[in-house]
């Protein structure tokens, strides 16, 4: 009786890890994505307690066309894979970038955007190289391209956090030199603080950022790839620039730099 009662724990264990199908989603009425809270301007919620950003802006068009509602949930940067693998989100929409680590834990999407790498520091001490970060303290967050890039760099001294808000807490209060994510978000975020300056505008390769959904969810990533082709024949992604990231970056940056439409680089 025992082993049965285990055996029945594991089993409704295993079938509530299932993904979900696009006609179930359908049928409940809701999907479930996983977003950011706390990195602004692609992921964050604003004073009156609304997700927003540019990652946001694009979930509540699945949503629309789906034509269901939207619950978001608030991910940490380590947490995106464990919560697409298990399925306590439908999506992971949080500024996830495309790496074959991840790419053999879930499946991505088509990407629609591309990023590389950024260092962050004082106007007053300028980190404008890999050579000034030798015997400095460089600020991470845990779970991101930052933290493998950097981990190769044994010279360089990493100050880690679980959430990008602390990690830009110990970039204002001095605890590091400089402070090493997205570039598209150290631009951003430096624009919004004064006496901080990007240093190092590019570093590493170019990378791609995507939809992620649990391993094996043929249903959902064919809708996803599906979606994202017919939104760039509306250009979406670059309305969706306008919308949420032209006000950050000023009104002669290029949406080009940063958007990718229909999926293609």
């Amino acid at each position: 009786m025992k082993i049965f009662k285990i055996f029945m724990v594991a089993l409704l264990a295993c079938v509530s890890l299932q993904a979900r199908s696009v006609e179930e989603i359908k049928q409940s009425g809701l999907i479930k994505i996983g977003v950011f809270s706390d990195k602004a301007p692609f992921g964050y919620v604003d004073e009156n307690g609304q997700y927003q950003g540019y990652d946001v802006y694009f979930a509540r068009r699945i949503a629309k066309d789906l034509g269901v509602k939207v619950e978001f949930t608030a991910l940490d940067p380590a947490s995106r894979v464990e919560y697409a693998k298990s399925g306590k989100v439908d999506i992971v929409l949080a500024n996830f970038t495309v790496t074959k680590e991840r790419a053999q834990q879930v499946d991505f999407a088509l990407p629609y955007m591309k990023v590389a790498l950024g260092v962050v520091s004082p106007q007053n001490a300028v980190i404008k190289s890999l050579d000034d970060l030798k015997g400095k303290t460089l600020i991470i967050t845990k779970g991101t391209t930052a933290e493998t890039f950097f981990s190769k760099h044994k010279q360089i001294k990493l100050l880690k956090f679980d959430q990008y808000a602390q990690a830009y807490n110990a970039l204002l209060d001095g605890r590091g030199d400089a402070f090493s994510t997205d570039n598209t978000e150290v631009l951003a975020w430096s624009k919004a603080n004064k006496g901080f300056e990007v240093g190092i505008a590019s570093l590493g390769e170019i990378d791609t950022i995507a939809p992620a959904v649990k391993k094996g969810n043929k249903s959902l990533l064919e809708w996803l790839n599906n979606e994202i082709i017919e939104l760039g024949k509306e250009q979406f992604f670059h309305k969706n620039y306008d919308e949420t990231l032209r006000s950050i970056y000023g009104q002669s940056s290029n949406a080009d730099d940063l958007v990718v439409e229909g999926g293609k680089i």
